[in-house]
């Protein structure tokens, strides 16, 4: 069947309009903005909403902008405005490699990261993304708004802390000097999701790992991440043998499900080595080396001016 049931539709103008119908229509309204989560699962019939509620006019939720000491990404933005900012680029370069194998030019000129967040795939690469900067996300209802980090913000696959009549509006990044960030993915195709994925953050001083981020998707990760691999790497030089390590262990810590898309050795075996490639091409990017551009600081991390990789992955 590739009929949704049938539904009644509303508009909102704001974010308080929006809260306002979560509550008149209740349990059985959902949010809707790019639609690529939702609409497939609709027509599927995995989802039966009875009410549609659509913010894509809401204004101030389609923004990249700095907030003090921290980048705020509306959750309207779409994949493409991720991949094309020159702000995110500046600080983060992880976005930019992780756009780049998200979908496919139709999806990310629709595609939003709150969608994204809030489908909550296990192989969701933007939520990899988010817990390797250990980002946070504002969350609004009529009783006010509440802040809750990234890696708690995921209860299981497609399940979130978001409650009753209440909407993500934003996602928080934390801005640190020195920092370099990557991501990388094996799919089996262009369009498909992801065998495995790794993004890595590192903040370096003197040669040594003062803060180290890891996210991780499609591969059975706790809340997207490895705390005990992060916890290895900080406060040590980043030599190819201290990355090793750390690789290793995400290696013996992930819990993979065998599927179309490979077997668990297979996928454990990903894990290891895409985040020795993350962690290394971060390094790299901290200290200046990386053969694209200058670093993740200012100045540095520049798209690709083409913006038009074959992309892969997820579809929120």
């Amino acid at each position: 069947m590739q009929v949704p049931e049938t539904f009644a539709f509303e508009r909102a103008g704001s974010v308080e309009e929006a809260i306002a119908l979560l509550e008149r229509h209740g349990d059985e309204a959902r949010l809707i903005a790019g639609g690529h989560s939702l609409l497939p699962m609709m027509k599927l019939r995995l989802a039966a909403p009875e009410t549609l509620i659509d913010i894509t006019g809401v204004p101030g939720l389609d923004q990249i902008r700095v907030e003090g000491d921290h980048l705020v990404v509306g959750a309207l933005v779409r994949h493409v405005d991720l991949l094309e900012s020159h702000l995110l680029a500046e600080h983060y370069r992880i976005f930019g490699d992780a756009e780049r194998v998200i979908a496919d030019p139709l999806v990310r000129n629709r595609g939003t990261i709150g969608g994204s967040l809030c489908q909550a795939d296990p192989a969701e690469d933007l939520s990899a993304v988010c817990s390797a900067l250990r980002a946070e996300v504002v969350l609004q209802s009529s009783a006010g708004t509440r802040t809750v980090p990234v890696r708690e913000f995921h209860e299981g696959p497609y399940m979130t802390v978001v409650g009753d009549a209440e909407m993500l509006t934003a996602v928080r990044i934390p801005i640190r000097p020195g920092a370099g960030s990557a991501y990388e993915k094996v799919e089996r195709r262009a369009g498909d999701w992801a065998v495995a994925a790794v993004g890595a953050f590192v903040q370096t001083d003197d040669g040594h790992l003062v803060d180290v981020g890891l996210g991780l998707a499609a591969v059975g990760a706790t809340h997207f991440t490895c705390v005990e691999a992060e916890d290895a790497l900080r406060g040590r030089p980043g030599t190819p043998e201290v990355l090793r390590e750390a690789a290793q262990i995400v290696h013996d810590q992930v819990s993979p499900t065998a599927d179309q898309r490979g077997p668990e050795d297979y996928k454990r075996h990903l894990a290891r080595e895409l985040t020795l490639r993350a962690l290394t091409r971060a390094l790299a990017r901290a200290r200046g080396q990386d053969a694209d551009a200058p670093g993740d600081g200012p100045g540095g991390g520049r798209r690709d001016p083409a913006g038009d990789g074959r992309g892969n992955g997820e579809v929120g």
